[in-house]
């Protein structure tokens, strides 16, 4: 004989109802959303948590105890997938902007040393930058630049994956290749 529920899954609302079991049948939602659906919507039904994980295919009854508890303080939102572990993210929107903002700066030979941006050198001038990152890390730089589509140059420097710099009789141009997004994917 199962134990007794600790916290039994509150009554659902028509309105969840119907999304869960929407949820429960999509084959557009993450796989963690339909499956956490199913296992609430088990347990609706009368399941036991074991069984819940059982019917859903995965075997701890226990997760299914703790996604009830959440069920039951947040509703829908529980079937989210939160942070995994490991060390919490320290740069949001805002800093990541700060630093592709410092990228597209020219760098100016007096004051940065350099005429063409590094990751070290772009490390050092956001330290010292009065609205700067004093503690940004050249890896941190790096993996900003990659997901905001900059490439490593064979001139050593970082300019943005589509655009290159052209010489012309008139001067130098910009020119961009409009197929970018496709290349990259």
């Amino acid at each position: 004989m199962s134990r007794r529920k600790k916290e039994p899954l509150r009554a659902l609302t028509d309105e969840e109802l119907a999304r869960l079991k929407r949820i429960s049948r999509s084959q557009h939602e993450p796989s963690s959303h339909v499956t956490r659906a199913k296992q609430i919507l088990n347990v609706a039904n009368g399941a036991s948590y074991q069984e819940a994980a059982r019917l859903s295919g995965r075997k701890s009854g226990d997760a299914v105890s703790q996604l009830v508890q959440r069920f039951n303080r947040e509703g829908i939102l529980a079937l989210e997938v939160r942070h995994g572990g490991g060390p919490v993210a320290r740069y949001g929107v805002v800093e990541r902007e700060r630093i592709l903002q410092e990228v597209r700066r020219k760098p100016e030979p007096e004051l940065d040393g350099t005429v063409t941006w590094s990751l070290k050198t772009l490390a050092q001038a956001l330290h010292q930058a009065v609205d700067g990152l004093p503690e940004v890390s050249e890896d941190t730089i790096r993996t900003v630049l990659l997901e905001a589509g900059f490439s490593w140059q064979v001139g050593r420097s970082w300019c943005e994956t589509g655009q290159a710099v052209r010489k012309r009789q008139h001067g130098q141009v910009t020119v961009t290749d409009p197929d970018t997004q496709a290349k990259k994917t």
